[in-house]
């Protein structure tokens, strides 16, 4: 009994939120959060956090793009957000002539603000659905449940849709399927770049300081809502107008101190907290080192074509600079659980629910399900991420895979000619966007690479029956690295994806023999078709087994103790969130100690002329050695606070999300987390979790000083 009792007590500690952690939804903040939050150094109410009738923090807060966050800063729609999050738009905008990446770009005057594709959006409303969600599948087997969700959540939504206003519903499962809850959002499609600065100092330190403390990236950039005449979202117009916010955050230019105040509104894309012993194991043995070696490999091409050519790294800089983030999150990830034995202290929680679920039917099976649902799997988890981060590695097989839907309608019976064309110029326009962005080069060998790695590292048994042979037949022994780059050229100098003039003859004929002649689609379908045909339906069997063992396993955990259910958060799934802590300085491991902020000191340590990652714009460089810090210099330190780190609980779509400081005034931007807690989509640590952030200082001086543009500060509010 007493051994119970201790894994009783270890498995409740496990589940309450500790310290700073916790992503909270902002409508549904109990009172013991809130009066935490106050302890802590909110001078603000409820109602200024959240309000469904006036104006609040919330409404100050927007998705932007598809996986940021962003924050309105003044009354005429200026948006503040990462300069990571408006990479894509900044290299859009930026030509070898106009290289607003290389060099930076503001705009001194609204027209000469830069259209761009990007939209936006805010939250109108948030409603518990969850009665509504259960009465419409009650009584269902979880197969049929699972399959009727999409069309109960569209019924709901259908309710709230106003496309005149824009406005749309969206259901997000809370709580792995215990609680549904709908946002409602108002979607604005005219965005336009303001200002960024040059990427020496959005991206500086690259990947060597990327997931690093200490820190100093100035990760911003600057864009501006527009809307119709009648204040209404719109597609681009002349005639459009900034945006007239229904809240916006003033800018705070007082400084921090160890130990302020810091909330961040945003939308984390994903956690894991309550996964099981069995996901970390798969986690760990399999898929992060995979995706960590094939992202490696891939990389590595990519860089070494990028330092060949200006052009060819602005084309590929915004791929690159995806592809770059998660390889060092994921190898970090790894390393951090197993190093803080993660694993073992969930196998020691479950053992505590086991105990307590014993004689419960509800629950007293769902480990001995995790554990035949992930045997079932786990020999084909390394084959799936060899084909999305290796075969789907290379631009030209991801692109080619996209046309097995152009296949499907050719075959099959019954496809008008209508339907035909339009999956064929919808292939044209796809094609037309892939060729402005492959690089052959980097191309032919990541391909050679990839299909060389899952030859040698994945089962042969699960490899597509006769590719390898069709391979060695024609080129040669698949040992020799030769043999796969013989085949690559051939394929690149085949294949009428990169032929103008077979492409046309394919559109002016589609034929579904050719198609399937073509060397690139015949590579991307045969692993393609050979995954969908035996091991999809495996993969979503594990997922739905899962999904159906992770809701009971919560309500379990919620009916185990019902005060500790009182301190649960819901995993993040890129909902609005709010996150509170203190800005505080840690130590990383022994004889170590990290202080609370960063200055310019440091960025003229790290310099290094010429370099890819630490060198620095010549004016960036003068200001920072006359100490030419104006109103943003920090009096105490004599210098320019460039980034501070804080204890808030955040995670990817938190990138460009505010720092809040208790009065709700703007101090910073979050922009990443540092490598001694990469566990934090798992397991957050008390001690050593710290988010990054960019000191709005730092910022403004970038702005201002840097480049010139002080009319975007007069648009703001600061407070001093």
């Amino acid at each position: 009994m007493k051994k119970i009792i201790i894994l009783f007590l270890f498995a409740f500690s496990l589940l309450k939120a500790s310290a700073d952690e916790g992503m909270w939804l902002p409508m549904l903040l109990g009172q013991q959060v809130y009066n935490d939050m106050v302890k802590k150094g909110l001078k603000l109410t409820k109602e200024q956090l959240y309000s469904v009738n006036k104006s609040s923090l919330k409404d100050a807060v927007l998705i932007f793009g598809g996986g940021c966050t962003g924050e309105i800063v003044s009354s005429e729609g200026l948006i503040f957000t990462n300069h990571h999050c408006g990479y894509s738009a900044i290299a859009g905008a930026s030509t070898v002539e106009h290289n607003y990446l290389q060099d930076g770009f503001y705009a001194y005057n609204k027209d000469q603000e830069i259209k761009s594709d990007l939209t936006v959006q805010f939250l109108d409303r948030i409603v518990d659905v969850t009665s509504e969600v259960e009465a419409a599948v009650k009584g269902l087997g979880w197969a049929d449940r699972t399959a009727k969700m999409q069309e109960v959540y569209k019924t709901i939504t259908d309710k709230v849709i106003d496309k005149e206003n824009a406005l749309a519903g969206r259901v997000y499962s809370m709580f792995k399927g215990n609680q549904y809850i709908m946002y409602v959002y108002k979607t604005y499609r005219d965005i336009r770049l303001v200002g960024a600065p040059p990427e020496s100092v959005g991206k500086f330190g690259g990947d060597t300081d990327n997931w690093e403390w200490p820190r100093h990236t100035g990760d911003f950039s600057i864009f501006r809502v527009y809307v119709s005449k009648e204040g209404k979202p719109a597609d681009y117009s002349k005639d459009n107008l900034p945006l007239k916010p229904k809240y916006f955050l003033p800018v705070s230019i007082k400084g921090i101190k160890d130990g302020d105040y810091a909330m961040i509104y945003g939308y984390p894309g994903g956690t894991n907290r309550y996964e099981t012993s069995y996901g970390i194991q798969l986690k760990n043995s399999i898929e992060n080192p995979s995706l960590v070696n094939l992202r490696d490999v891939r990389l590595k091409i990519m860089h070494e074509q990028m330092l060949k050519d200006p052009a060819v790294k602005l084309k590929l800089a915004s791929s690159y600079a995806g592809i770059a983030n998660y390889w060092k999150f994921y190898d970090g990830e790894t390393k951090q659980l197993i190093k803080f034995h993660t694993f073992e202290q969930k196998q020691a929680y479950e053992n505590g629910f086991a105990a307590w679920a014993k004689g419960k039917p509800e629950y007293e099976n769902i480990f001995t399900g995790y554990a035949k649902n992930y045997a079932a799997w786990t020999p084909y988890s390394k084959q799936r991420q060899y084909i999305n981060e290796g075969i789907m590695g290379s631009p030209l097989a991801a692109f080619a895979a996209t046309l097995t839907g152009v296949e499907t309608n050719l075959v099959k019976p019954g496809i008008s000619s209508s339907d035909i064309k339009k999956s064929i110029d919808a292939a044209t326009a796809a094609r037309k966007t892939f060729s402005n962005a492959e690089d052959k080069p980097s191309d032919e060998k990541i391909m050679a690479q990839t299909a060389r790695l899952f030859y040698n590292d994945i089962d042969k048994n699960q490899h597509p029956i006769g590719f390898y042979d069709g391979i060695k037949n024609t080129f040669g022994d698949l040992k020799e690295e030769a043999t796969f780059k013989k085949w690559v050229t051939n394929l690149f100098e085949k294949t009428m994806i990169l032929d103008d003039a077979k492409w046309a003859a394919f559109v002016a004929n589609p034929d579904a023999t050719v198609l399937q002649a073509d060397p690139a689609f015949a590579y991307a379908a045969a692993f393609i078709k050979n995954y969908n045909l035996k091991y999809a339906a495996l993969y979503a069997a594990f997922n739905n087994t899962n999904a159906e063992l992770g809701k009971s396993y919560l309500k379990g955990i919620m009916e185990m103790n019902p005060a500790v259910a009182a301190k649960m958060y819901p995993d993040a799934n890129f909902s609005m969130r709010v996150t509170y802590g203190n800005v505080k300085s840690y130590n990383p491991r022994d004889a170590v100690h990290y202080d609370y902020v960063t200055t310019g000191k440091g960025i003229l340590e790290k310099y290094i002329a010429g370099d890819y990652e630490f060198d620095l714009p010549a004016k960036q460089i003068e200001l920072l050695k006359k100490k030419d810090f104006g109103q943003y210099i920090d009096k105490g330190r004599n210098d320019l606070v460039v980034d501070f780190i804080t204890t808030n609980d955040i995670t990817g779509g938190n990138s460009g999300s505010p720092v809040i400081d208790g009065s709700g005034n703007l101090i910073g931007l979050a922009f990443d987390g540092n490598y001694e807690a990469l566990s934090h989509k798992i397991a957050f640590d008390k001690d050593l979790n710290r988010t990054i952030c960019v000191d709005v200082r730092y910022v403004l001086w970038c702005i201002d000083k840097l480049g010139g543009a002080k009319n975007i500060i007069n648009e703001l509010k600061l407070v001093k």
